[in-house]
């Protein structure tokens, strides 16, 4: 077969592993491989390159995707969705690996609907996809605001500021929670639970009051005040799929402490830093065991499914299933967290 591979939504370390992994296992297989540039805008414009063995050595450790990425839905317009069919056919391409997030992969699911011939790998980096224990790209993305908080700790303490750090998380808190708990966050804040600005304000009085004159913050880019009713945006204009621009809760948190308590509050966002860069090494191992499974379930002819980690297995599960609701933080993980704050 020849199968076509692309990457859509946002970048995460791992990306290329994926691709390697699926080139150089399908070559042994006896298939050929077609990269598809720019996620499903590549499919509607037809932008591709080969992909052989010599073209994927040394993917393992480099970040970002070789293949390039889009938010693109290409079944939005009709004449988007007649491209993307036509230029299949003319591409030959008898199958896909659509490596992405739930966007992606909820187009993957409605092709497969279709009659197209498609797996799905599971990426995000908010690690909230249904169907998997884990996403590639989280693990890294977890020790950059590890790293970041152990070196926020120390200059929050020496000036005896509160420092509020945000991070990635549109609605799930799996970021947040991780890396906050991994660096001693004295508060974490969710999506899955709004805040209210008086109780932050009361642990951070409490921890004063104990004489721990500094405080660390750590907010998911989606968390937000309950009297606010709704996420805080950049502004109003949507992707292709609907999302508006987060950020500003960090911002919003730092002013109102500093305006309540008097203390001097700073805010940190963390943003693309935890995208880029090389990826951990068991982002590394997950991709790589992640791209063997899809290239060895499309040989077998188990399609319209993802490759998914339970336990410590590799599993497949339908894209429906993948796709159908998010995957918020386990309430006994805030729990855990919890017991640390203040």
């Amino acid at each position: 077969m020849n199968i076509g591979i692309l990457t859509g939504g946002g970048d995460c370390p791992g990306l290329n592993a994926v691709i390697r992994a699926v080139v150089k296992r399908g070559l042994q297989l006896g298939h050929e491989f077609t990269g598809i540039r720019e996620g499903w805008r590549g499919l509607v414009e037809a932008k591709t390159v080969k992909l052989t063995r010599q073209s994927v050595s040394g993917l393992l450790p480099l970040g970002g995707t070789v293949l390039g990425t889009s938010r693109t839905n290409p079944l939005k317009k009709p004449e988007d969705a007649e491209k993307l069919f036509r230029n299949l056919n003319e591409l030959k391409i008898d199958a896909l690996v659509c490596i992405g997030g739930d966007d992606t992969l909820s187009v993957a699911a409605k092709l497969h609907e279709k009659g197209i011939k498609t797996v799905g790998v599971p990426k995000t980096i908010d690690n909230d996809l249904s169907g998997t224990d884990f996403t590639f790209g989280f693990d890294t993305a977890v020790s950059i605001v590890t790293w970041a908080l152990d070196r926020l700790h120390s200059t929050t303490e020496a000036h005896q500021r509160v420092m509020v750090v945000e991070v990635m998380g549109r609605h799930a808190g799996w970021i947040a929670v991780y890396g906050g708990l991994a660096g001693g966050a004295d508060v974490i804040l969710i999506p899955e639970e709004p805040f209210d600005v008086e109780k932050v304000c009361d642990l951070i009085k409490k921890r004063r009051e104990a004489g721990k004159y500094f405080s660390l913050v750590v907010t998911a880019e989606g968390a937000y005040p309950k009297e606010a009713g709704g996420m805080i945006t950049k502004d109003k204009t949507l992707d292709s799929f609907g999302h508006v621009k987060l950020g500003g809760v960090g911002e919003f948190l730092a002013t109102e402490i500093e305006k309540r308590l008097g203390v001097e509050s700073r805010f940190v966002v963390l943003g693309h830093l935890q995208r880029g860069g090389t990826p951990t090494a068991y982002d590394r191992v997950l991709a790589t065991r992640f791209g063997v499974k899809a290239i060895e379930m499309l040989n077998e002819g188990k399609y319209g499914r993802m490759v998914a980690l339970k336990g410590n297995n590799i599993v497949d599960v339908s894209l429906q299933e993948a796709t159908e609701k998010l995957k918020t933080v386990d309430p006994e993980m805030l729990r855990t967290a919890q017991i640390f704050f203040g």
